[in-house]
């Protein structure tokens, strides 16, 4: 194999492999299991996770295809291997865990990634009920659910399909909640280590999400700043991933207006990005109108 050479770092690590069959629940399993074997590496996927975090590798989640997928999975491509081998030398995890669906597919993985083979094998079975197994396999074939180990901020920048965990919390959460405050979810999304995806490869179809709703997202943001800003018109591009949404609105000539207008588009996007499973390229909001005075501000109605 070419590429990086792992050296003494392979030598002194503790390899662990944990498979089972495709959707058995491998991957919600993995943090568990680590953090009560002081495991402190996971490579799932094409991701090398290092202490909770995605150091290294790419999602094979991400894929659009399912041959595209098992090749990022088993680190075919020399560049993704290369990188993932380079992150192994720099963190140097005393324990990694490869998590795969048989032990021929973890000893391809670790072989790909200059290692040895497994020290230790643990099977779902020996952790899950077959209750347990069951509703993972549902979530997974009738839901085209799948899971990453990893939090979800750390993926939403580039990740290719949906994201289902936010989209839950759409409908389980009030929208004033989630417009106020951003930062419980984020400690509570972070504490789980888990993030529930769709890719593009399950073939469920497209979520969608009506243009009244985000109206309304950005219609209770704006409530907060009603001293200074007033929705005039909204206007999305109607895409689903890398949205960009753009508000106009008539301002009050006045010192503080402009730091309430990056503040009401910064909350717009949060909201936006928490409350639904989408990606958000960009939100701009932009002066039409200048109000002289409160009651000048609240003359026109929003459109």
């Amino acid at each position: 194999m070419n590429g990086v050479n792992l050296g003494r770092t392979e030598n002194l690590m503790k390899i662990v492999s944990f498979t089972g069959k495709s959707g058995t629940g491998k991957s919600y399993q993995a943090t568990h299991i680590a953090q009560s074997r002081g495991i402190d590496a996971i490579i799932d996927d094409g991701l090398l996770i290092y202490k909770g975090q995605i150091v290294a590798g790419t999602s094979a989640k991400k894929c659009a295809s399912k041959a595209a997928a098992m090749r990022t999975a088993l680190f075919n491509y020399e560049d993704h291997r290369n990188e993932v081998i380079s992150a192994l030398v720099r963190y140097q995890p005393d324990t990694l865990m490869i998590i795969g669906t048989s032990d021929k597919m973890t000893n391809i993985i670790a072989s790909q990634l200059g290692l040895h083979e497994p020290d230790e094998r643990i099977y779902i079975e020996q952790v899950t009920t077959e209750e347990e197994r069951a509703l993972a396999a549902h979530h997974r074939i009738d839901e085209g659910q799948h899971v990453i180990p990893a939090p979800v901020g750390q993926l939403r920048r580039d990740f290719a399909g949906y994201f289902m965990n936010p989209l839950k919390m759409f409908w389980d959460k009030a929208i004033g909640n989630a417009v106020a405050d951003r930062s419980d979810k984020d400690d509570e999304t972070t504490q789980t280590d888990r993030t529930v995806v769709r890719p593009q490869f399950s073939y469920f179809g497209t979520f969608s999400i009506s243009e009244q709703v985000i109206r309304d997202i950005i219609k209770i943001a704006a409530e907060k700043y009603s001293d200074h800003l007033v929705i005039v018109d909204r206007l999305s591009n109607g895409k689903t991933q890398n949205m960009s949404v753009t508000i106009d609105v008539r301002a009050l000539k006045d010192p503080e207006t402009v730091d309430c207008c990056i503040a009401f588009q910064n909350d717009v996007f949060d909201a936006i990005v928490n409350m639904t499973a989408f990606t958000v390229d960009s939100v701009n909001v932009r002066i039409s109108d200048i109000a002289h005075d409160i009651e000048d501000l609240h003359s026109r109605k929003l459109h």
